[in-house]
């Protein structure tokens, strides 16, 4: 697919790096949006592209992202959802406030992205939402209850969008990332190397589906490391 414009929310040092790295290399022009301003700036240099502010989790602020990337570098054709909030704790002793942040951030923050991201793309004619999911999108583990619920919220949110979407040339998929990536902060065990996904292959991946013709497109992919355990 031929991107002019694309906009990753929930941007960092690791995934998101990777792949807006590839999409700049590419000619697109990128929007990288985060919370926290300090490395999304430092990345949208490297990418060459804008850095933006945003919770995704605020129906506001998404609709005020979309239309200041509008009008800076023109609609995005190529929407990826990466953000999630992780709390841990077993099920009698977790924060009732915390969990609804967690569903906030990566459940109701995947709807709002796609639902903005959709009333541009269907107006165009194309384009593509792709989720960052997890091995949590299909596994509840003990002690990541919210978590789980967040991740399966947001596969059950691209599962539908996709039967909605895709008739109308916009190519929605979802990737569960079963595994740790590697992060500057996140390193692999001196005795397990490989254990870990690396950004650039696993941005080599969503660059794949991307690309994909329409006859043969994928809604979801699982990535996980050659030694992981499935």
């Amino acid at each position: 697919m031929d991107v002019k414009t694309a906009l990753i929310v929930g941007a960092g040092a690791g995934l998101s790096a990777a792949v807006a790295r590839r999409l700049a290399a590419r000619g697109t022009r990128v929007a990288l949006a985060a919370r926290s301003m300090e490395t999304n700036l430092a990345l949208a240099e490297e990418a060459g592209g804008r850095a933006y502010r945003c919770d995704a989790a605020e129906p506001e602020e998404v609709e005020a992202l979309f239309a200041a990337v509008e009008a800076d570098l023109g609609a995005p054709g190529f929407v990826l959802f990466n953000p999630s909030y992780r709390v841990r704790g077993s099920l009698v002793e977790l924060s009732p406030h915390e969990v609804e942040k967690s569903l906030k951030v990566t459940a109701l923050g995947g709807f709002l992205v796609a639902q903005q991201a959709a009333k541009r793309m269907i107006e165009a004619g194309e384009g593509a939402i792709f989720f960052t999911g997890a091995s949590a999108s299909v596994k509840g583990f003990a002690g990541s209850a919210p978590f789980a619920m967040g991740k399966f919220a947001l596969r059950g949110l691209a599962q539908s969008i996709a039967r909605e979407l895709q008739p109308k040339n916009i190519h929605v998929a979802h990737f569960i990332i079963d595994g740790a990536i590697l992060t500057p902060a996140r390193t692999e065990p001196a005795d397990q190397p490989q254990s870990m996904l690396e950004p650039d292959a696993i941005a080599a991946s969503y660059m794949s589906v991307l690309d994909q013709e329409r006859s043969a497109w994928s809604f979801e992919v699982e990535l996980r490391p050659w030694l992981e355990k499935f």
